[in-house]
């Protein structure tokens, strides 16, 4: 509940306070304790609240990665945060991967 209803500054704060008490990151108590969907939508939000360029960047080259491409999510992705924070998502991608993207 709390990781659906909480603004991103506060979901940031909850993420490293819970991973100063509990000694383990949030994300892998996620993976610990949930699957499927519930799983891949709760470690969304919190990548997203820790870093939303890194997680978008990430999304971006699953899209691309392999013989073909996502190209619903790629245009997605490109189209939605091409006013946002596109700059910042192309730089982190060239970091991540050493690739341009």
């Amino acid at each position: 509940m709390i990781l659906a209803t909480r603004s991103l500054p506060q979901l940031k704060a909850t993420v490293e306070a819970y991973s100063r008490i509990a000694n383990r990151d949030l994300l892998s108590s996620i993976d610990r304790e949930f699957s499927g969907n519930v799983e891949r939508g709760l470690k969304a939000i919190v990548q997203c609240a820790l870093n939303r360029p890194a997680f978008f960047a990430e999304r971006l080259y699953h899209a691309m990665k392999g013989a073909g491409t996502n190209d619903s999510a790629l245009v997605r992705i490109i189209v939605t945060r091409s006013e946002i924070d596109l700059v910042q998502i192309k730089q982190l991608f060239t970091q991540m991967y050493q690739k341009t993207l």
